[in-house]
């Protein structure tokens, strides 16, 4: 079974977590566009969602979905997302696709972080994937020395700005063992907008689509 057949496995799964009537939170990348496809189909009834990106804003819109900012809404229940690596406690990196400033404020404002991935994407511990940290360009050569005293090399993203109008380091050779801590720590620092760390907004569920079907991991 390819990728992204466990893709669309995982979408399918989490529509058992959408609550009819509700306000839903939606994230961004090709897991979540394949959610957004299956939702459009599904024929359930939304109040509406807010999106952590312009990408999933137009796919929510062209599916017929009301498409309301954060900050018309006090609280979500659900919000649904991917993720680039997730630990086995829910911990997470994202912003591979840099929206994780965006999905960081959606998943603040959700009592349950429900996390769509393929297998691929379990790891013991976080770090293989280069971790996403959106940044004030000017901080950046101070940022890249301050990330190299952790061991840790850091690099702009060629060719990125997010939806925020800022630029994403892209940090190699982390072996991210306390990712709470961490993501504290780097938060932080002077022109940090926001690190792909999701400790404090670590996943409650994960669908984890693998070829013997989906697993469902839930986290304390």
């Amino acid at each position: 079974m390819d990728q992204n057949a466990l893709k669309r496995q995982v979408a399918q799964a989490a529509l058992a977590y959408v609550e009819p009537g509700s306000v839903l939170g939606v994230g961004t990348g090709s897991t979540v566009d394949l959610f957004i496809e299956a939702l459009a189909a599904s024929g359930i009834k939304l109040a509406g969602a807010v999106s952590s990106s312009e990408r999933s804003t137009k796919a929510l819109a062209a599916a017929g979905i009301a498409v309301l900012e954060a900050g018309q809404v006090e609280s979500l229940a659900t919000y649904i997302d991917g993720a680039d690596e997730i630990d086995p406690r829910g911990n997470m990196i994202k912003g591979g696709g840099a929206a994780l400033t965006r999905e960081k404020i959606v998943a603040d404002l959700a009592a349950r972080f429900v996390c769509i991935a393929d297998a691929s994407k379990c790891v013991d511990v976080l770090g293989a994937f280069p971790l996403p940290v959106e940044i004030i360009p000017m901080a950046a050569p101070q940022l890249i020395r301050r990330f190299a005293a952790l061991g840790g090399q850091a690099a702009v993203r060629a060719g990125c700005v997010t939806d925020n109008g800022q630029h994403i380091l892209d940090v190699r050779g982390l072996k991210i063992s306390d990712p709470l801590a961490m993501e504290a720590e780097v938060s932080q620092w002077p022109g940090v907008v926001t690190v792909g760390i999701f400790a404090r907004h670590r996943a409650k569920v994960a669908l984890i689509g693998a070829p013997e079907g989906v697993r469902t991991l839930n986290f304390d």
